[in-house]
């Protein structure tokens, strides 16, 4: 015992001692390479006699050891990352691994079950289930010729055999229903557009307490004269949403309300889409209120609520062509490709017919959560900003009317043969176009001057004036144009396109373009 433990004192004393010289040896070596005042010790016994060329040489020597040096020490930690990389695949392939094995067996024992299950199914009839299993299988028909198993693959694609009975517009076949039996209401067809603007005003206090200025209540009704959408913007709170969803309660025709999202991309947003799986088409509730206006007289109030939280010109840009379309019938939309003997009546083809007793008034909020709404939409739109709350006043209870589109049509029409713009107000629209064409590169163009003579006779017929319609078309279309402009660079300009406009329509005739153009003046500073 004693010789063991006289070895075992040796051979631990020489182990400790091996390792403590190796760990030292380390360490020293370490310390000696980076012990600069050593180092600075050896160059200053041999600096001065060092010529130019030892000097260079002396440099160049210390910097490539040490970058040998440090290139060695790089290497090293890379090889050491990449082996712990390279484990932890390993390691997550392996567990990956057992996982599908784990899987693997869940499914031969369910497997198991299953045919367990059936074979206690079929077992009182006396058949076992193996047997059951043969016997289909000596009855299973032979496989068809390449060139016959294509064209029959081919023809089920082109006529899903078993779909075509079945309805795949489960809610428009039901507007189908609905209407089998349909009768108009009794239509009130002795107010004027005027009379039709003090009332829905005194409906909107009396019934819901909405305040809304009279001149707000005249540009809507002018404004769908001219566009079929309406933009409604201006800070959260100033009634945008109850505005058109009141004029709905006021026709007696509740309007559909669409809240826009911010993952809206195309139209199927809007419209739906056909699910290639299920083969029915997911129909929404706007498509449902289009095909149900085609059955009515009503009017038809759609409103797509914080219109800009997605891009509009993505989801609505369809919409913004064919409603520019002069030709109605020529308002068309593909849902899908071919009809099926069960679709929808009024769905030929595939395609819907977009009524004309339609209107889409939009919600807009400026702020950070918004895209800008682009000069596409702005356009074909009237804006109407709604920037300050109503001021409450009293109104008589008014009851809600029947009004049919087709007489608000004939309204539009009287107005447009009664109230035209005049001839010398065209001539100053004229002059005004080339004086903002020379100073600012602006122009009108037709689309503005077509919404303007369409716009300004029914705004004077809702009780309106003809040099405020005229104000409020070029603000909100025209000199809205100059935002793009630097506006540092025009300042001069707008001071004297100013005085030009109150020499040309009279001083302070024009406070709508005035004001906007000094809210620009304010912008510069």
């Amino acid at each position: 015992m004693d010789a063991f433990l006289n070895w075992f004192f040796a051979f631990m004393t020489s182990f400790l001692e091996a390792l403590w010289r190796g760990l030292t040896g380390l360490f020293g070596a370490v310390s000696f390479l980076f012990n600069f005042p050593l180092l600075f010790d050896q160059l200053n016994r041999f600096k001065n006699e060092f010529n130019f060329l030892g000097w260079t040489l002396c440099i160049l020597t210390v910097l490539l050891t040490y970058g040998i040096l440090v290139a060695i020490v790089f290497m090293i930690v890379l090889a050491i990352r990449k082996y712990i990389r390279f484990r932890r695949t390993i390691v997550g392939n392996e567990d990956l691994l057992e996982e599908i094995a784990d899987l693997h067996r869940d499914v031969v024992r369910l497997t198991a079950e299953k045919e367990r299950i059936i074979s206690m199914k079929v077992d009182p009839s006396g058949v076992t289930y193996d047997q059951l299993r043969n016997m289909f299988e000596e009855q299973k028909p032979a496989e068809l010729p390449q060139d016959e198993k294509k064209e029959l693959e081919n023809a089920a694609a082109e006529a899903p055999v078993g779909k075509m009975d079945e309805k795949r517009f489960f809610r428009l076949s039901a507007v189908d229903d609905k209407y089998t039996y349909y009768v108009a209401p009794q239509y009130d067809r002795t107010m004027s557009l005027s009379a039709i603007c003090d009332d829905i005003r005194n409906f909107a206090c009396s019934r819901s307490n909405l305040y809304y200025e009279l001149k707000t209540i005249r540009l809507m009704i002018a404004g769908l004269a001219s566009t079929k959408l309406i933009l409604l913007q201006g800070i959260s709170g100033t009634g945008k949403t109850s505005l058109p969803y009141m004029l709905g309660k006021y026709f007696q025709n509740d309007a559909t309300i669409a809240s826009v999202q911010p993952s809206w991309r195309d139209r199927t947003e809007l419209f739906g889409y056909f699910n290639e799986f299920t083969k029915k088409f997911n129909e929404t509730e706007v498509l449902k209120r289009i095909y149900e206006a085609s059955y009515n007289d009503d009017i038809n109030v759609i409103i797509l609520d914080e219109m800009n939280i997605a891009r509009v010109e993505y989801y609505f840009a369809e919409m913004l062509s064919i409603l520019e379309m002069p030709n109605a019938d020529e308002w068309k939309i593909e849902l899908v490709p071919s009809s099926w003997p069960s679709d929808p009546a009024h769905l030929p083809d595939g395609k819907l017919q977009i009524p004309q007793n339609v209107w889409y008034i939009g919600t807009a909020n400026n702020d950070d959560s918004t895209f800008a709404v682009s000069d596409k939409v702005y356009d074909r739109a009237l804006v109407i900003n709604l920037d300050s709350k109503g001021i409450p006043f009293e109104a008589p209870d008014t009851k809600p009317k029947y009004i049919s589109y087709s007489y608000v049509e004939e309204l539009y029409a009287k107005a447009a043969e009664e109230h035209p713009v005049s001839d010398k107000m065209l001539e100053c629209i004229g002059k005004l176009d080339l004086y903002v064409i020379e100073k600012f590169r602006v122009a009108f163009g037709n689309r503005i001057m077509k919404q303007l003579k369409t716009f300004v006779p029914v705004y004077v017929a809702c009780g309106g004036t003809e040099i405020e319609g005229i104000d409020y078309i070029l603000a909100t279309k025209v000199f809205r144009k100059f935002e793009s402009l630097n506006l540092s660079l025009i300042r001069d300009e707008l001071r004297g396109l100013m005085l030009f406009m109150d020499n040309l329509f009279g001083k302070g005739e024009m406070k709508e373009c005035m004001d906007y153009l000094q809210r620009l003046q304010k912008m510069m500073y």
